[in-house]
C-alpha cells in the first residue's frame, strides 16, 4: 500500500509537511472516485496510487467502476472521439443507452460520501440519479479544445449539475459553462512498478523475456492502440529514420476494457508493419507484455528515444513516464504534451503531421548521445517539480478544502 512517508526522499520534507497540513481538517471525510476501468489507461493508473495515498492520510477514499455492456462502451468511445473533434451521429438510441446504463448502475450503487469525483464521460450522467447532498466534481482527462457541438450540448445538461469541472489544460476551458473550472495536471507515481528504479540486470532480463533484442538502438512509442496516438504515422516516421540510422521500432500498447476500437487499430497497424515485422525491424507488443509494468519500465529506460506522435492528447502520461526516466522524448505539439516539455531543452516538440520533422529530431538524438543525456537530466527535474503523485494529491486536497469548507 502507498505510504506518503515513502516519497520523502524524492520530494523532500517541505512537500510532505504541506500535504499533512492540508489534510488535517479533511481527516475522516469520505471521498468517492468513479471511472470506467480498473486497468488499461492513465486514469486507472492514477487512481491506483492516489486512492491508497488518500487513505494513508486518513481521508476515507473509495473507488468504483461503472458497469456496462459492450454496446455502452462502443457508444462512449464514440463520445470520447467526438469530444476530441470527431463527427458523430448522435441518435436517440445512443443517448438512451448511455443514460440507461448509468441509471441501472445507480440502482445498485449507494453514494453517501462527502465528495464525489466522476472521471471522464462514461459515468457523467450518474449525478442525474442521486439526490445531491455533497459536492460533485467532473474530472475530464481528454482534450476538450474543439468538441463536437451536438455532443457537447447534450453532455452539458449533465455537466451543469456538477459543482466543479477539472481539466488538464487552460485550452480546454469552455466559455459560457456555468460551473467552476479548475486546471489540475495528472501525475505519475515514482514508486510504482512502472516508474521505480530498476537495475540494468532486471532491464535486460525483462527485455529478453518479451523478445526485444538489444543489438540496435530502440525507438519506442508506448500507447494504447488508438487512432489519436497515430501508430501508423509512427511507422512512416520510422521508415525515414531507418534510412539514416540502423535502429528498431517498438510499438507497445494494451487494450483497455472500455475501448472497443483497440483491436481494430492494432490490426490496421499490424497490416501496415507486416513486412518490417518479418525483417525484425518493428516489434509490435500487446498483452501480456504491455500489461507487465516492469517490462514497460525496462523498455522506457533502455530506449534511445521515446516517441509520442499523438494527434490529440489530453495530457500524455507516457511522456511523463519517459521524462522521469531521463529518456529523451520527441512528442507532438498538441494537448498536454507541451505542458511537460520545452522544445530543445528537455525534449523536442514537433507538429503532429510533420513526419519529416519527427524523423529529423529522432536522428539528431540518436547521433548525439551528449544532447540526449543533457535533455534527460533536465527532464527528470521538470517531472520532479510538477508531475509527481504528491503534487496531484496536494492539488486535490486544496479542492476538497475549497468545496467542503468554503
Amino acid at each position: 500500500m502507498s505510504r506518503l512517508e515513502k516519497y520523502r526522499e524524492i520530494v523532500g520534507d517541505k512537500v510532505i509537511k504541506e500535504i499533512q497540513e492540508k489534510a488535517r481538517d479533511l481527516r475522516g471525510k469520505h471521498i468517492l472516485h468513479i471511472n470506467s476501468t480498473y486497468s488499461g489507461g492513465g486514469v486507472a493508473e492514477i487512481l491506483d496510487s492516489l486512492v491508497p495515498l488518500m487513505n494513508d492520510i486518513k481521508i476515507v477514499a473509495d473507488w468504483r467502476i461503472v458497469h456496462g455492456k459492450p454496446d455502452f462502451f462502443t457508444v462512449t468511445k464514440k463520445f470520447h472521439n467526438a469530444l476530441q473533434g470527431d463527427s458523430i451521429n448522435l441518435s436517440e438510441r445512443k443517448k438512451q443507452l448511455y443514460i440507461q446504463t448509468n441509471e441501472i448502475f445507480s440502482s445498485y450503487t449507494n453514494i453517501n460520501q462527502d465528495c464525489v469525483i466522476v472521471h471522464d464521460p462514461q459515468p457523467l450522467p450518474l449525478i442525474k440519479f442521486f439526490e445531491k447532498k455533497q459536492p460533485w466534481i467532473w474530472r475530464c482527462h481528454i482534450d476538450l479544445s474543439k468538441p463536437n457541438g451536438d455532443l457537447w450540448k447534450f453532455l452539458s445538461d449533465f455537466i451543469i449539475q456538477y459543482n466543479m469541472v477539472i481539466i488538464s489544460n487552460k485550452n480546454y476551458k469552455k466559455n459560457g459553462l456555468s460551473v467552476e473550472q479548475r486546471i489540475v495536471n495528472p501525475a505519475i507515481d515514482p514508486l510504482s512498478t512502472k516508474n521505480k528504479e530498476i537495475s540494468d540486470a532486471t532491464i535486460s532480463k525483462y527485455l529478453r523475456k518479451f523478445g526485444v533484442p538489444l543489438d540496435k538502438p530502440l525507438i519506442t512509442q508506448i500507447s494504447r492502440f488508438d487512432k489519436w496516438k497515430d501508430p501508423e504515422g509512427v511507422i512512416d516516421v520510422y521508415k525515414k529514420v531507418k534510412t539514416k540510422v540502423d535502429c528498431r521500432l517498438i510499438l507497445c500498447g494494451n487494450m483497455a476494457s472500455d475501448d472497443p476500437e483497440g483491436l481494430e487499430i492494432f490490426q490496421k497497424t499490424e497490416r501496415k508493419a507486416r513486412s518490417l515485422v518479418k525483417k525484425g525491424d518493428i516489434i509490435l507488443v500487446r498483452e501480456p507484455a504491455s500489461s507487465n509494468y516492469i517490462f514497460i519500465n525496462s523498455l522506457q529506460r533502455k530506449s534511445s528515444v521515446i516517441i509520442q506522435k499523438s494527434t490529440k492528447e489530453g495530457f500524455g502520461l507516457t511522456v511523463t513516464e519517459a521524462l522521469w526516466k531521463g529518456t529523451p522524448v520527441v512528442g507532438s505539439n498538441v494537448g498536454g504534451i507541451p505542458l511537460q516539455m520545452t522544445d530543445g531543452e528537455n525534449g523536442f516538440l514537433v507538429d503532429s503531421w510533420d513526419a519529416k520533422g519527427f524523423a529529423e529530431r529522432i536522428i539528431e538524438l540518436l547521433k548525439n548521445p551528449d544532447l540526449a543525456n543533457k535533455m534527460g537530466k533536465k527532464a527528470i527535474e521538470s517531472v520532479r517539480k510538477k508531475f509527481l503523485i504528491t503534487r496531484l494529491l496536494s492539488n486535490y486536497l486544496d479542492l476538497f478544502n475549497h468545496l467542503l469548507f468554503r
